[in-house]
C-alpha cells in the first residue's frame, strides 16, 4: 500500500466543547504515529460550530510537541486570510521548533462564510486573485537566499529552513499552480470530487520540476468509516452525513450522534448530495474497507491518501484509524 496520513478538523462533538477536542487531537496523533501513519494535518476553518482548528499553526504546535516523529503540517492554510509575511514567521518558529517534522499547505478557499471571511482578510475583491502571488512570496521568505531580503524583508524565523510547501485544491486552478511550480499536490476529494481525476491528468501532464520535487505528487484526500462489521461502520458514517447536510442547507452544527435509519428520512436531493460528495470514501468492515481502498487507489493511482473520519466517538475513531492502519501493512 502507498503512505497514508491522517487530516483532522479537530471536530467539537455534540455535548462538548473545544478543550475536549484538542485532547482527543492529541490522542489521535499519537496513536497515529505508534499505528505508522505518514502526517497529521490539521484543516483552517473558521465560524463553524463542529470545528476547533481555526488557530491552525497553534494546534500544530501542540500536536507536534506531544508527538516525536509524524510529520505534522496544514492542510491547510487559507493563505488569503493572511499576510504571507506572517505565515512564514508562524511556520519558520514551528520549523525550528520541530525541524524536519512540519508540513506547509496552501488553499485559496476562505475556509468561512463570506462574513465570516470579510472580517478576516478585509478584501474579499482581490485577495483571493492574489494566491498565486502570495505563494511565490512565501515561498521566497522561506528560500535559503530570498530576494526580499534585499528590500529590507526578511522572515525570522523562516529565512532558510525550506519547509515544504504543498498547493491544496479542488479544482483544476490548483492543480495547475502547484504544476507551475513543481510543488507536491493535494487534492480535495473527500469533500469535493468532482473534478479529481481531471485534476490530476493536468497536474502530471504540465508538471515542472524543481528544487523541492523532481516528479509530480499526488495526495488524495479519502473519507473511511471502518468498524468491526459493515453494519456498524455504516452507523458512524451518519454523523459526517449529518454534517454535510446540515452545511450545504446552511446550517453548521456540532457533530452530531450517530442516528440509525437517517439515510432513510432523506429525500432525492440529499441523497443525490452525499452520494457526489462522498464518492470517495469507504464504510464498513476491515474486509470492505480494503477492497474500497484498493479500488480507489487502483483507478486514481495516488502517490498518497489523506485520510480522514469524521466519527462521533473517540473510541469508535480511533478503531477506525487503527483498522485503516492495518489495512496499509497487511
Amino acid at each position: 500500500m502507498i503512505p497514508f496520513s491522517i487530516l483532522d478538523l479537530s471536530p467539537i462533538t455534540e455535548g462538548s466543547d473545544a478543550a475536549q477536542s484538542f485532547r482527543n487531537s492529541l490522542d489521535l496523533a499519537q496513536h497515529g504515529e505508534r499505528w505508522g501513519y505518514q502526517r497529521y494535518w490539521l484543516a483552517e476553518h473558521h465560524g463553524m460550530p463542529g470545528i476547533a482548528s481555526a488557530a491552525t499553526a497553534i494546534l500544530i504546535g501542540h500536536i507536534a510537541a506531544g508527538t516525536s516523529q509524524i510529520r505534522v503540517g496544514a492542510g491547510g492554510i487559507m493563505l488569503p486570510n493572511h499576510s504571507p509575511l506572517v505565515i512564514a514567521e508562524q511556520f519558520g518558529t514551528l520549523e525550528s521548533l520541530f525541524p524536519g517534522r512540519i508540513d506547509l499547505g496552501l488553499g485559496r478557499a476562505p475556509g468561512s462564510d463570506q462574513l465570516t471571511a470579510r472580517a478576516l482578510r478585509r478584501n474579499l475583491a482581490t485577495d483571493a486573485d492574489q494566491f498565486p502571488q502570495d505563494v511565490v512570496e512565501l515561498m521566497d521568505y522561506l528560500s535559503s537566499e530570498p530576494k526580499r531580503a534585499g528590500r529590507g524583508l526578511l522572515a525570522v524565523p523562516g529565512a532558510g529552513l525550506n519547509v515544504p510547501i504543498w498547493i491544496l485544491g479542488s479544482s483544476l486552478f490548483g492543480a495547475q499552480l502547484a504544476a507551475a511550480l513543481g510543488l507536491p499536490y493535494a487534492f480535495a476529494s473527500h469533500f469535493a470530487p468532482a473534478q479529481m481525476m481531471q485534476a490530476i491528468a493536468l497536474y502530471r501532464a504540465t508538471f515542472k520540476p524543481s528544487a523541492q520535487l523532481q516528479k509530480p505528487y499526488v495526495m488524495l484526500g479519502f473519507n473511511v468509516f471502518a468498524a468491526d462489521t459493515d453494519a456498524q461502520a455504516q452507523l458512524l458514517a451518519t454523523s459526517m452525513q449529518q454534517a454535510f447536510i446540515n452545511l450545504r442547507s446552511g446550517h453548521p452544527k456540532r457533530l452530531q450522534p450517530p442516528k440509525a435509519d437517517y439515510l432513510q428520512q432523506l429525500g432525492p436531493q440529499e441523497h443525490a448530495m452525499l452520494e457526489q460528495v462522498l464518492s470517495c470514501s469507504a464504510i464498513g468492515s476491515p474486509a470492505t474497507v480494503a477492497r474500497q481502498l484498493q479500488a480507489f487507489i487502483a483507478h486514481t493511482g495516488a502517490d498518497e491518501l489523506m485520510i480522514t473520519s469524521q466519527i462521533f466517538e473517540h473510541a469508535a475513531r480511533l478503531r477506525s484509524y487503527q483498522i485503516t492502519a492495518e489495512l496499509q501493512t497487511a
